[in-house]
């Protein structure tokens, strides 16, 4: 297989896969599930139950509710996304900014049938990102656009077994599609042109569950632990690629096997007295799994060096008075990408410095702003699989704000 053929295929492999709800949420993950998470870094995200969102994080929370709740929201992600320094084809290139903005909607609805059983369900997002590079970068066929959005339609049940512990489980349908385009400078009889590499378009559906407890140890401090399972998904659409002698092939008819990577969570969550409180968080994902994309067919499209990521959070609430509640974050996220790096989808260590408040409108319901800034670290990265090699140094920062209502009835 030429050099060409194996880049382009890799790179349709790559455009499918991020279309999966968690799958590679590693190298760009930024959690948007709601405006009172982003307030507080997400810590103690899966025990704190302040509002109906918490199913997302942990079925079982849904016990600390004796009164139907909904919330709805909206995150804005604002990336900024610098690739600078870039060498290609023995040419430096002009810097680049990829960043933009991504609006992910939420919605989550709890219904307690009675002092033991709760359901609910919820609409929301874990994953959505774009980067496009100008259309006369001449190294499109590494950078070009990546555009990924995805859905996630949760239902859930709640079970309080006695005073302290309660269990939960929920199942989750996700909807994923992406685009990704590159194109590459070529010079026929002396004159340079562009031409299309690869154009993709494909979308996915596939079914997970996860199961979650809490153990209350008295009205001030509990703690919550959840595991969320995600399936191989079988993703297509339409796609086709350049090969050096036989022009455009179509490869729809393909499908990709696409293992996706379990996620594990213990959250605190301490009232310390009547006007603050403290909680945190630890999670897990299991990015190494995330080992190959292999076809139906038995081919190997590419191997990846992935590694398992950890995000560590730690976070405090003030309850100002019956108005006005206070919160504030900071979690330190892990990189999943080692080895292997990319310039258009940067990826490192990042932190997260996140503040936000709870306005109260009456006794029932209530507003909430969150506002964090991502702050990444420089990376060195060094792609070969084109037809000419990069270097470049990549960096990507972000900020995520949101506004959410939630009322209980």
């Amino acid at each position: 297989m030429n050099k060409k053929r194996l880049f382009t295929k890799t790179m349709i492999a790559a455009a499918i896969t991020l279309t999966s709800q968690q799958a590679l949420s590693a190298g760009f993950q930024l959690n948007a599930q709601s405006a009172t998470g982003l307030g507080r870094a997400f810590a103690g995200d899966s025990v704190i139950a302040d509002n109906a969102s918490v199913m997302s994080r942990n079925a079982a929370a849904m016990s600390l509710f004796d009164a139907p709740a909904i919330s709805l929201g909206l995150n804005a992600i604002d990336s900024d996304i610098d690739v600078k320094n870039a060498k290609y084809a023995g040419q430096n290139l002009n810097d680049q900014q990829i960043g933009d903005i991504s609006y992910v909607p939420n919605i989550y609805y709890i219904h307690p049938i009675n002092d033991k059983w709760a359901v609910g369900a919820g609409v929301y997002s874990n994953f959505g990102t774009k980067t496009e590079f100008s259309s006369n970068y001449a190294a499109n066929e590494y950078g070009g656009l990546t555009d990924v959005k995805s859905i996630n339609f949760g239902l859930s049940a709640s079970y309080r077994i006695n005073q302290q512990w309660s269990v939960g489980a929920g199942l989750d349908i996700v909807y994923g599609e992406g685009k990704l385009q590159r194109t590459t400078p070529l010079i026929p009889n002396g004159t340079s042109s562009q031409t299309k590499l690869l154009d993709v378009d494909a979308n996915g559906v596939g079914v997970g569950w996860n199961v979650g407890t809490v153990f209350e140890l008295d009205d001030r401090n509990r703690f919550g632990f959840s595991y969320r399972y995600s399936p191989e998904l079988e993703t297509d659409g339409d796609m086709y690629y350049i090969k050096s002698k036989d022009g455009n092939r179509d490869i729809s008819g393909d499908k990709l096997k696409i293992p996706l990577p379990d996620m594990a969570e213990f959250s605190g969550f301490h009232k310390l007295n009547d006007l603050f409180a403290v909680h945190y968080s630890v999670q897990w994902i299991g990015w190494s799994t995330f080992d190959k994309l292999a076809t139906t067919g038995g081919d190997t499209l590419n191997t990846y060096e992935w590694q398992d990521g950890w995000h560590y959070a730690l976070g405090g609430t003030y309850y100002l008075n019956n108005d006005w509640t206070l919160r504030a974050g900071y979690m330190y996220d892990t990189s999943a990408q080692d080895q292997k790096t990319s310039i258009s989808v940067p990826d490192s260590d990042r932190q997260w410095f996140s503040g936000g408040f709870t306005y109260h409108l009456d006794a029932k319901s209530n507003i909430d702003f969150g506002l964090t800034y991502l702050m990444g670290e420089d990376v060195k990265v060094t792609e070969s699989t084109g037809l000419a090699p990069i270097t470049a140094t990549t960096r990507a920062n972000a900020l995520l704000y949101g506004i959410q209502y939630s009322r209980s009835f």
